[in-house]
């Protein structure tokens, strides 16, 4: 057996997705497991690099999680041949700069979304990497959460019969700070941070979207402000620039039709904080982020309207839950062993910086369907 040691420069990670998702459930959970283990029996094993601006905050996690390797000089940190993965969590107004250090360093890149701050820089960060013949990727953690990997497992076995719609409900109320404290950083709520919902969520409905639903050709976008001002970490109130709920509609290239509610200004009462229901002419499902529900044409009820009584179905019992069929791992932790086996053994890996540029796009053009008040075409990349 033969351990593969690679480095990880981990650009970003005090944060809470950083720290959570890739640093701990992750990296440290894979390193924890002995690795990635091959097919030849041969092992991956990550060694990161924590890397920031504060050097305080890296110290600190560094003791809390026993990383050994930590520093404020991304340079020095890049230099070093050992470490042949960049990976950045950075907010995304710094996200070009650091990717583009690496692209110099000659790394392998992997990066959270949005990937840039426009689609041209986007575009552009992809096109520098295939260039400079370097390994990319984009994190699209959501296609490896159970419940949607069921209801990819519908799809493929043509349960739906042919898919009409899609509903898409997101988000859960975000404290403004003055009851109690927010849940999200401050920084959301800022424009000229980089915040916004638009930019955030619409990324992650592109490639759920395109991964199940066909390519998007078409959004209509309406984005809202409700919130206008929210205390941010110091105690202090700021006034909130940035867009904190969208209503957004799109068509693929399968003519469905999808609508996803996107909201940090809402009370969940649905089975989880996001859910999608497909309805399909043979049937219906309803998929949160672990569990999936189905509904057959043959079981649907026969309801009619009639108010002036009390409803007599009780129409969440005609759902069946679709089985446990595998162990389903942490959903970044997933996509970052699918990584780690492309840089060092060539594995395939599609979700590149092309797949991050078209998230890029859509939240763009979002933003431009609710500017302009009207439906855009969304043009292939």
């Amino acid at each position: 057996m033969k351990v593969h040691t690679i480095g990880i420069v981990m650009n970003g990670v005090t944060g809470r997705m950083g720290t959570n998702q890739h640093l701990v459930r992750s990296i440290l959970a894979i390193r924890g497991a002995g690795g990635v283990r091959l097919g030849n029996g041969d092992v991956i094993l990550p060694d990161p690099i924590l890397v920031g601006r504060n050097s305080d905050k890296l110290a600190a996690l560094a003791a809390t999680h026993g990383v050994k390797r930590f520093t404020t000089d991304l340079d020095a940190a890049l230099k070093d041949p050992f470490n042949r993965i960049y990976f950045d969590s950075q907010t995304t107004d710094r996200r070009a700069e650091g990717i583009r250090k690496a692209i110099a360093a000659g790394k392998a890149i992997y990066c959270e979304k949005p990937t840039a701050v426009d689609t041209a820089t986007a575009l552009a960060l992809y096109r520098e990497c295939t260039a400079a013949g370097l390994k990319n990727g984009v994190v699209q953690d959501k296609l490896w959460l159970p419940g949607l990997l069921k209801l990819k497992l519908l799809i493929d076995s043509g349960f739906f019969g042919r898919i009409l719609s899609v509903r898409g409900e997101f988000g859960y109320w975000v404290f403004e700070g003055h009851l109690q404290p927010g849940q999200r950083p401050s920084w959301n709520y800022r424009k000229e941070d980089g915040g916004g919902i638009i930019i955030d969520m619409l990324c992650h409905w592109r490639y759920v979207i395109d991964n199940l639903f066909g390519n998007v050709t078409a959004v209509s976008c309406l984005g809202a402000t409700h919130v206008n001002e929210r205390v941010d970490e110091r105690g202090a109130p700021y006034g909130c620039t940035a867009d904190d709920s969208a209503y957004a509609t799109f068509q693929t290239d399968r003519s469905i039709v999808l609508h996803f509610n996107s909201s940090w200004c809402v009370r969940v009462r649905r089975d989880d904080l996001l859910t999608l229901q497909v309805d399909g002419t043979k049937g219906s499902a309803v998929a949160g982020l672990r569990d999936c529900w189905t509904q057959r044409s043959e079981t649907t009820p026969r309801p009619t309207w009639n108010p002036d009584i009390a409803q007599p179905i009780d129409f969440f019992a005609g759902w069946q839950k679709v089985p446990e069929y595998a162990p389903f791992e942490n959903a970044f932790r997933v996509q970052w062993e699918l990584f780690l086996k492309h840089v060092v053994c060539d594995e395939p890996f599609r979700w590149t910086l092309l797949e991050g540029a078209k998230g890029v796009q859509l939240a763009e053009y979002g933003l431009r369907s609710w500017a302009e008040r009207r439906w855009l075409d969304v043009p292939g990349l």
